[in-house]
């Protein structure tokens, strides 16, 4: 771990902090449908509901993040937002035996987790502005660590109690809170505008409207739908080889030993795509186009080879696609945004978002009427339409991504 030797101490204990709040969101999502179905004795048609309504949240939850990034603060927003999503996980518990609070929490839930979400992602551009691509990619990994400890935890606490999960999630995203809390107040900062002080914020961004801001399409557009179409493809786990290795008669572990390679990949696998950014994927937006490509090869050799091997390559080619486009976006709005960035990373992540929501009932229904082959087509496709997306993206922002190579501002507006 000598390469952390590197970071200053805030970011080693913001890391920390990153991988425990990740631990802690982790514990639940694996639940939530055998919560609905096993504990509170609901379909599973209602359970599918209950991740519908809290991925719809979360979708709003992302573009408040970013629209109220300025108006409320920084401070404010992030520490608020977590702190009521811990106040919505410790009442779960409370309310869940009454099917229609239970639901509505469920979705105020996912408004206020995803709310944090691009508030914190500009936080850390702002404040980390010489290696923000670095780091995104850093915490991206931390993140990856605390999946790993909160999916394997999660199964020993539902035996215990599901209720457990609830609470423990809801202590998590409280310290997280607390965590920004106390890092904010200590810093010299303008209420609103953490390290963006006042005398150096556009006074386009006082004046546009949201409406105003929407129109700049090239800046977030092509870059949201390409990770719109890559969400929606990848939902194939969920609603194509899962299902399918249950009909195959395969032991459910190896389902299990796909994510455990996922994770493993994301710690031994960084010198791949480092390799991949030093000679074929050196700019932000080439990591997005070389990533889609191989997603798009990995959807593929699933549906050319509809066994537990290919599953395996699958998965790597698309673990090394998910480490080159999970650190490149939110790098490449908040190297071209500017001060706007807060807003954009909350508008590209509520249209990404879409492709999940989406996804699994439209694999599902596909799955149910024709088994894994037209599943793993329909994300092949949708995997190249994203590149189609991010070629868009590249060459609708070449010049502005080359003025950022060679050191010289560029204005979003």
């Amino acid at each position: 771990m000598r390469w952390l030797d590197t970071y200053p101490k805030e970011i080693k204990v913001f890391l920390i902090a990153s991988l425990v709040n990740s631990t802690g969101s982790s514990l639940m999502w694996p639940l939530t449908t055998m919560y609905v179905f096993d504990e509170l004795g609901r379909s599973m048609t209602q359970a599918g509901f209950v991740i519908l309504i809290q991925s719809i949240g979360g979708i709003a939850g992302q573009l408040l993040g970013g629209a109220l990034y300025h108006r409320v603060g920084v401070k404010k927003l992030i520490v608020g937002a977590l702190l009521f999503n811990a106040l919505g996980l410790f009442t779960l518990p409370v309310i869940s035996q009454t099917w229609w609070l239970f639901v509505t929490m469920m979705g105020l839930i996912g408004l206020f987790n995803s709310m944090s979400l691009p508030a914190i992602q500009a936080f850390v551009g702002f404040r980390f502005a010489e290696r923000r691509g670095e780091l995104f990619n850093v915490i991206y990994v931390a993140q990856n660590i605390g999946v790993a400890l909160g999916t394997g935890l999660s199964g020993f606490l539902a035996d215990i109690s599901y209720h457990l999960s609830f609470i423990a999630n809801g202590i998590t995203s409280a310290g997280f809170g607390l965590y920004f809390f106390s890092y904010l107040s200590k810093v010299d900062h303008q209420q609103g505008e953490v390290y963006v002080p006042k005398k150096q914020i556009s006074s386009q961004i006082k004046k546009e409207s949201t409406w105003q801001l929407l129109l700049n399409l090239r800046l977030y557009l092509f870059l949201s739908l390409g990770t719109l179409f890559i969400l929606l493809g990848n939902s194939i786990w969920n609603t194509g080889v899962s299902p399918y290795i249950i009909s195959e008669g395969m032991e459910k572990k190896a389902y299990s030993l796909l994510w455990t390679l996922n994770g493993i990949l994301i710690f031994v696998a960084q010198p791949v795509t480092s390799f991949l950014k030093k000679t074929i994927a050196s700019t932000s937006t080439a990591q997005m186009t070389v990533s889609a490509v191989l997603y798009t090869a990995g959807f593929a050799v699933i549906a050319l080879f509809q066994h537990y091997p290919g599953m395996i390559l699958a998965m790597i080619l698309i673990t090394l696609g998910e480490m080159l486009i999970s650190p490149a976006t939110p790098a490449f709005i908040s190297d071209h945004a500017g001060k706007a960035a807060p807003f954009y990373l909350g508008v590209s992540g509520g249209i990404g978002a879409i492709g999940r929501v989406v996804g699994p009932y439209a694999m599902g229904v596909m799955f149910d009427a024709g088994g894994l082959a037209p599943v793993a087509f329909f994300a092949t496709i949708t995997a190249g339409i994203s590149i189609i997306m991010f070629i868009i993206h590249a060459r609708m922002n070449a010049a502005r991504v080359l003025a950022y190579e060679q050191g010289e501002q560029h204005t979003t507006f």
